[in-house]
């Protein structure tokens, strides 16, 4: 049937986007069983432990009311591991203690109720629970250091219980202990630097419990990440001296230089935003499976020096979550279906699906994303196109859709050609989907991801709004209803660009910076020094930050903004969506302001998520002038 763009009738409600949507915060191989993290946006976003054992049906390990979920660098990561089979340690949300789960028992504490403490990165390694530990309180700068938690209960009761191995720096991640335990890695780095711009490698020798001495061992001007052991001598990471991110082999014990092992102009790693994140792993017989990412994500097999592709589903978002015999657990987005875990053979090809990764309204309802890039002022700009796709309905011959180019946040991560449900909500109603990979993005190499170095509100802005301009003249998206939408730094590119350009006719801002002023004296320790690099130091760049900020150019707002907010957000406080909403309450701008309770940097409850998603498609109806079929209308002020 033939129905305007924006009109078309839709199966993919909002509710059905939040359940098909599943969050995987990790998995592992337990016994015969596969367990895996899970957000559960129905039970008010709790972090769920999950199993599914030979029955193939999914079970809590994790009940109701406990949450796994960390706090550390307010991004958190690495909120549960086993011990053994069946011991289920986690970090509860609530207080931020780590807890020891055994079959047939309640949750016992492992870690004090002292203070503002946090932990993450659980990893059990050569009998030892160990822990990143994040102490809040007496300097402005947490202190920061690794931990082992020993497993009797003794930590409850005396912090001091906890020994520390390792301090001295502002930041530390991915500890690994070498077999026979006497030799620690981890990945080390000091304010103003991000985990992607410089960070280093250590070794350092143990002895009770204790590193007693460490060296730098890679990185300094490179970024170094995930350091596995071969063995006591041979210890292999990831580094970028290249450009790229690839495996570098290093043996300890001999004057034997640093080699890479299978290197490609493609990144196994991307940015360390979480502490659980892992890119590659290796089997028993030592083969070697990666993650590469060139704009989209691929899977590898690595044998000697000879890489050969893997079939699986995951383009995007790709995590090797746990390595066992010939399988591999995966984590990610696949091209067509949404997030989900994976379990592959890389010898039979075999691939199961454990949980997600299939559409519950069919592929023909998921569009297929084009990769595509455009002209911008300093080189190419990345992005992935997603088509109106209904197969019930089309749309008058002489009719262009309506479009909304996504900027996504970090602004230091990228996205992958995943048709997720959300963007099929838009599709699947006549509305396309931009998904833009600007300057500044990761997934593309050092380079691409240094463009926006110095140029954030410059770069980005002129890349999305290129990208936009590139689409209408290609003819694809009617020039006259393009919209732009983003969260966090996606929403400081969205306000931004809506400010200084023409190139949009609304936008949509999920918990944006307007005022970056605001953003470094507000925000959290892991990002407190990011703007340094992505604007200039304060206090000497004051005058940058205050032209770049979309508040200062706040005359520049001429079309309809949805802001959507978290009340608790400690990334990007209200205070920042509210100064926009003043704004353009002054600017006489039509607007609506949703604040939710609840909820903080990123939504997580499922009526959040439901309210959010329709107040977007019923706001760009609105401003666009079509109604949507079972989408209750939104008011603008």
């Amino acid at each position: 049937m033939t129905i305007p763009y924006g009109a078309w009738p839709s199966p993919i409600s909002a509710a059905a986007v939040s359940a098909a949507s599943p969050r995987i915060e990790g998995a592992r191989f337990v016994g015969d069983d596969i367990w895996w993290g899970e957000s559960v946006p129905e039970e008010g976003g709790r972090s769920a432990v999950r199993r599914r054992g030979a029955d193939g049906v999914a079970h809590d390990v994790l009940p109701a009311p406990w949450s796994a979920r960390s706090r550390v660098h307010e991004y958190g990561g690495g909120a549960w591991t086993t011990v053994d089979d069946d011991d289920l340690v986690f970090i509860e949300k609530t207080d931020q203690r780590v807890w020891l789960l055994s079959p047939g028992r309640p949750p016992r504490a492992l870690t004090a109720a002292a203070g503002d403490v946090r932990f993450g990165g659980l990893v059990w390694q050569a009998g030892r629970l160990i822990a990143v530990r994040e102490r809040h309180g007496g300097s402005i700068v947490p202190a920061r250091d690794l931990v082992t938690i020993p497993l009797d209960g003794s930590g409850a009761a005396d912090a001091a219980s906890l020994v520390q191995l390792v301090a001295g720096s502002d930041f530390l991640a991915q500890p690994a202990l070498s077999p026979d335990g006497t030799r620690l890695a981890w990945i080390a780095w000091d304010h103003p630097s991000m985990p992607w711009d410089r960070t280093e490698l250590r070794v350092g020798r143990v002895e009770d419990d204790v590193v007693v001495e460490w060296t730098t061992v890679a990185g300094g001007e490179t970024s170094p990440l995930q350091p596995i052991w071969l063995d006591d001598e041979d210890l292999l990471h990831l580094d970028d001296p290249t450009g790229r991110w690839n495996i570098e082999r290093l043996h300890l014990s001999a004057e034997l230089p640093e080699r890479a092992v299978a290197p490609a102009d493609a990144d196994t790693g991307a940015p360390l935003w979480v502490l659980g994140a892992r890119w590659y792993a290796v089997l028993e017989d030592a083969r070697i499976v990666a993650v590469r990412t060139d704009g989209a994500d691929a899977l590898v097999l690595i044998t000697g020096g000879d890489a050969a592709p893997i079939a699986a589903a995951p383009v995007w978002n790709t995590n090797i979550e746990d390595v066992r015999g010939t399988r591999v657990l995966v984590s990610g987005a696949s091209g067509s279906a949404g997030p989900g875990l994976w379990s592959v053979d890389v010898d039979s090809g075999a691939v199961e699906t454990v949980r997600g990764g299939e559409s519950p309204w069919g592929e023909e309802w998921m569009p297929r994303p084009r990769a595509v890039s455009f002209d911008g002022a300093r080189g190419p700009v990345h992005a992935f196109d997603y088509p109106p796709t209904n197969p019930d309905a089309t749309a008058p011959d002489d009719e262009l859709p309506p479009y909304v180019v996504f900027v996504h946040g970090g602004p230091t991560t990228h996205v992958g050609p995943a048709a997720s449900p959300r963007i099929a909500s838009f599709t699947s109603r006549g509305i396309g989907v931009l998904d833009v990979n600007y300057g500044g993005s990761s997934g593309y190499g050092r380079a691409y991801r240094e463009r926006l170095q110095g140029g954030w509100g410059i770069v980005d802005v002129e890349d999305v709004a290129a990208a936009a301009r590139g689409l209408a003249a290609s003819g694809v998206a009617d020039p006259a209803r393009i919209a732009i939408a983003g969260g966090s730094a996606g929403g400081w590119t969205v306000l931004a660009a809506l400010a200084r350009t023409d190139a949009f006719a609304a936008g949509i801002s999920r918990y944006g910076v307007g005022d970056a002023r605001a953003l470094a004296a507000d925000t959290h320790d892991f990002e407190a020094r990011y703007l340094d690099g992505l604007i200039g130091p304060l206090p000497e760049a004051e005058a940058v930050y205050i032209e770049r900020s979309p508040l200062t150019h706040r005359d520049g707002f001429r079309v309809p903004i949805l802001l959507l907010q978290g009340a608790d957000d400690q990334v990007v406080p209200p205070a920042q969506s509210e100064a926009v909403r003043d704004a353009l309450v002054e600017r006489g701008v039509p607007h609506a302001y949703i604040v939710y309770e609840g909820e903080g940097h990123g939504f997580r409850r499922t009526e959040t998520l439901v309210h959010a998603y329709e107040s977007e498609l019923a706001f760009l109806g609105a401003v666009f002038g079509f109604d949507m079929p079972g989408i209750p209308p939104i008011e603008l002020s």
